[in-house]
């Protein structure tokens, strides 16, 4: 929701003002009060009377715009006047630009009272309401979505569940199925409803509905009405009794009875907890089974079995397709393959299938409309779905608390198909100002609780879980994503401007707060530079995002980037932009590596409201002009090298520095401690001397990377051991020929949860005393040459909460271990080892999930199997999934260690990891041959 999202933004500028150590305006201390109490009253309105519960009235519509406008204002004004001081205060601001604080203070009480006016309206509004805006209907008749179309892919599902719902157990049990909405809960259910084993079991069957609207009474007088026998009790007497009444009557028709009671789209547990005490336990085998969207409602109820639905998988997408469009009869050969393109496309989607389905069915069977209808499912669905099926996609929608609706709108800016990395999405939702402040906890900490309950209620997809449990990505499916594009576009919240959609007026980007260009190449910049620059206005966008697409095949698109750039910072038609983010294809080539020769940061630092900024690589150091940024957050540039100004010590609210190398200088007597900054890489050891240490004591996660060594700098690896906060470490070391005991002096910080290194040439009979014995230590990984030696011998009392182990391209022969010495290990990665075999003692740690095997040698491949085996037969562990493979890779034989380990973490950080061995091999020649690889080990 636009509104509310423009709210809690103004809140944060209010509290970064009150907390800046520096702030560029003060507010008068009355002002401030009252917007603040009018930010809090409206705040509390939209919580209350969100659009789910029948607030979608073009009055409420219009309303929600006043807010949203009135928000928007207060941002202006007061985002205005600071940079019109910070420019004032460089000398670069002319006299007809520079707003009088007297005209500040006057503009700002006109926003005040127009946000007094509104919350008066509201206010009559709730009065008008009472308890009214609370009111839920229930929805009448348990429709459910392609009811008729035959079961596809789930028939040992089907019997499983009838299985459980026709046991001899004699408790009460509850059974749920959860999953996004339209990938078919209701549909499973309606046909495990309808199964004749189920009616010939059951003494009584009822199914009730549960909509976004919704009362108890009305409920309960569903169930009473499929129970009981209309000539027993007139409708018109069971509607005037109350919830008590009804569950009573309810209660006694169900007593002695076997039943089966379905729940169709439960959203909330409460309900459950209301109704519950409704149906006795009888010890007759009674069963309930509820569908819902929600994952984690499942876990809050007693005694029950979930069951999540899955993605159909290709196959079983194109028989679902195959059996709506044909029936029992077959497809035509010449439209089969584009067939399975076009089920391939609706991402294992029931409902998406159902609809395409239904439009295929009513068309030309011709492959030239097939054809047509592949290139653009999503704009198919728009023009042809009817309402019903919307509902189903809005109602997950609709049911969101306001605080997650802004993060889920936010989804619908990542390009179709992208893979989400997680803590970029919470750096972004924090920089855009979605998240509501939590007393106790960090801005990223709400943010991945947010993220969480996304992904509970089915809306957000996690592609991948990282090693410590944490989502490390996740994706949206197209469908819902479209959904987020379309409610956005309707709320000005979000602007897509694509190659197909330009229009010389440009009204699809004048009036949004966030632009995001898609398919970034010469038509969409050539566009949109005009544009901006006809702006005769300061323009309200606040976040700029481009995808990049054919700058790995058209370098000259670089010419006309710098062209933007300079528009940007030169014309202040843009000067509130607080978002500015690039990514895409094509950022690794030869051209973008040596010839991208604007200098971005100067350019850049003239837009002084940001507060996140990631962008393609360029290898300048950025100006000292950068500090003017008084509230940047988040600076990432991870594939640009950089000697910081000692004026990033002036950046108090800084949180995230990513770069591909970054020196940090002396701090200046009058900097700040940076206590907010949580994440830096990649720095040397050098970087860590006491006076720096001292000025980021809260750093979370860090990046270091060493090359050349030398004796002075071991004085400095004890005083990572200061940093008391930091829970990821990575260490990269590429200095082999000197000073091999080097980081044997390591000392590290007792509050680790993740270690990484690589290259540290530490022994294993270091790790107890370095390593083994880090209480919190949940992740390690050990990549090439981190530890030397052929034997590890493990002893008791270490690694006491270490979840996942690594172990990759160490010289290890022999592991001597007992289980007891990884009492919570649950997932075991072997990489690139001769070792002989693993322990069968790994195979008795109780809560072991995984073993995972590449190229290591046929002997440890054998033990694992083994293992594997030995739990299945002897103790029933069935769970724990063993995977022994071999890869081949494309080496060169010329490859010095210290050249391999430069390269990996090139390609780690270069997004290089999914190369093909020949064209990896000429990309290390060509780095080679430039010198590039050398220089960075020598820096």
């Amino acid at each position: 929701m636009a509104a509310y999202a423009a709210l809690i933004s103004v809140k944060h500028i209010l509290d970064q003002l009150q907390l800046h150590p520096r702030p560029p305006i003060s507010l008068h201390t009355q002002q401030a009060q009252s917007l603040a109490r009018s930010i809090s009253s409206l705040q509390n309105f939209l919580e209350d009377y969100s659009p789910r519960v029948g607030n979608n009235s073009d009055e409420a519509d219009e309303l929600e715009c006043r807010i949203a406008e009135a928000a928007h204002a207060a941002e202006d004004v007061i985002e205005g006047h600071i940079i019109d001081r910070i420019l004032a205060g460089s000398g670069s601001s002319s006299d007809g630009e520079e707003i009088s604080c007297i005209e500040f203070y006057k503009n700002l009480e006109s926003v005040i009272e127009d946000m007094d006016l509104i919350e008066k309206e509201v206010m009559q509004i709730k009065e008008t309401r009472g308890n009214q805006g609370q009111l839920r209907r229930l929805s009448p008749t348990p429709a459910g979505i392609g009811r008729d179309v035959a079961m596809i892919g789930v028939d040992e599902t089907l019997t499983k569940l009838i299985d459980i719902l026709t046991s001899g157990k004699p408790d009460r049990q509850t059974i749920s199925i959860t999953g996004m909405g339209g990938i078919g809960k209701t549909t499973l259910a309606r046909n495990i409803y309808e199964n004749q084993i189920i009616e010939h079991h059951f003494d009584i069957l009822a199914w009730v509905t549960i909509s976004q609207e919704y009362t108890s009474e009305d409920i309960l007088l569903e169930l009473v009405l499929c129970v009981k026998s209309s000539k027993e009790m007139s409708m018109e007497s069971l509607s005037e009794m109350s919830e008590d009444e009804l569950g009573e009557i309810l209660y006694k028709s169900l007593c002695g009875m076997r039943y089966l009671i379905m729940i169709d789209d439960l959203w909330e547990v409460e309900v459950w907890y209301r109704l519950q005490h409704f149906f006795p336990n009888g010890k007759n085998g009674n069963r309930i089974m509820i569908t819902t969207r929600l994952a984690n409602l499942a876990l809050q109820l007693s005694g029950s079995y979930c069951h999540e639905m899955n993605f159909l998988d290709d196959n079983d997408s194109w028989n679902l397709l195959c059996e709506y469009v044909f029936g029992k009869e077959t497809c035509p050969l010449e439209l089969e393959h584009i067939g399975k393109e076009i089920a391939r496309n609706c991402k294992g989607l029931p409902l998406f299938i159902v609809l395409i389905g239904g439009l295929l069915t009513t068309s030309e069977m011709t492959l030239e409309y097939w054809e047509d209808i592949a290139m653009d499912l999503i704009s198919t669905v728009n023009l042809e779905a009817t309402e019903h099926c919307l509902k189903i996609l809005y109602t997950s929608y609709n049911q969101l608390p306001v605080h997650l609706k802004p993060c889920f709108l936010y989804m619908g800016v990542f390009p179709e198909d992208s893979v989400i990395v997680a803590s970029e999405l919470i750096k972004l939702w924090i920089a855009e100002g979605f998240l509501l402040p939590i007393e106790g906890k960090s801005l990223e900490e709400v943010a991945k609780e947010y993220l969480k309950e996304l992904v509970d209620r089915n809306l957000i997809l996690v592609h991948k879980w990282g090693s410590g449990g944490k989502i490390k990505s996740c994706q949206i499916h197209d469908l819902l994503r479209d959904l987020c594009l379309r409610e956005a576009d309707k709320q000005k919240f979000v602007g897509v401007v694509r190659q197909q959609n330009r229009n010389p007026n440009g009204r699809i980007i004048q009036w949004q707060c966030r632009i995001l260009v898609h398919y970034l190449c010469k038509s969409t910049v050539k566009y949109i530079c005009p544009l901006i620059d006809a702006f005769g206005y300061v323009s309200p966008t606040r976040s700029l995002i481009w995808e990049f697409s054919d700058l790995y095949y058209d370098t000259s698109l670089y010419q006309d980037l710098e062209g933007y750039f300079k528009l940007l910072s030169q014309s202040l038609k843009l000067r509130l932009l607080r978002v500015f983010k690039i990514f895409g294809r094509g950022l690794r080539n030869e051209y973008s590596l040596k010839e991208m020769k604007f200098a971005f940061f100067q350019d850049i630092s003239k837009l002084l409201n940001l507060r996140y900024i990631s962008y393609p690589q360029t290898w300048y150091s950025f100006s000292p002009s950068l500090c003017r940024l008084w509230n940047l957050q988040t600076l990432i540039a991870r594939h640009t090298e950089a000697v910081a100004p000692p004026e990033i010590w002036k950046m108090p609210l800084l949180r995230h520095v990513e770069f591909y190398s970054i020196s940090l200088p002396d701090p200046p007597i009058d900097g700040f401690v940076l206590e907010r900054l949580q994440t830096l890489f990649t720095v040397t050891i050098w970087d860590f001397r006491k006076k720096v240490i001292k000025r980021m004591p809260n750093i979370k996660k860090l990046k270091i990377c060493q090359g050349k060594l030398e004796s002075w700098s071991v004085d400095y690896l004890n005083n990572l051991a200061c940093l008391h906060k930091l829970e990821s470490l990575e260490i990269t070391s590429f200095e082999v020929a000197n000073h091999l005991d080097f980081w044997s002096n390591l000392t590290l910080p007792r509050s680790l949860k993740k270690l990484t290194l690589c290259g540290t040439r530490l022994r294993w009979e270091d790790m107890p005393a370095k390593i083994g014995s880090l209480p919190h230590l949940q992740v390690l990984k050990l990549k090439h040459d981190s530890f030397v030696g052929s034997e590890w011998e493990t002893v008791e009392g270490q690694f006491c909460k270490l979840k996942s182990l690594h172990i990759y391209g160490c010289d290890l022969v022999y592991w001597i271990t007992e289980s007891a010495h990884f009492p919570c290990l649950e997932h075991l990665q072997l990489e690139d080892l001769i070792l002989k075999e693993i322990p069968l003692a790994i195979g008795e740690i109780p809560t072991l999930l995984s073993i995972k095997l590449v190229n290591c040698s046929t002997s440890a491949g054998v033990s694992a199997t083994k293992i594997q085996e030995d739990q299945q037969e002897n103790y029933g562990n069935d769970d724990l999934q063993v995977e022994v493979t071999r890869r081949e890779r494309w080496t060169s034989s010329t490859r010095t260690f210290a050249q391999s380990t430069a390269f990996s973490y090139w390609l780690e950080n270069n997004g290089g990891k999914n190369m093909r061995p020949e064209e990896e091999e000429m990309l290390f020649q060509h780095l080679s041959q430039q010198g590039l690889l050398d220089s960075f080990m020598n820096e």
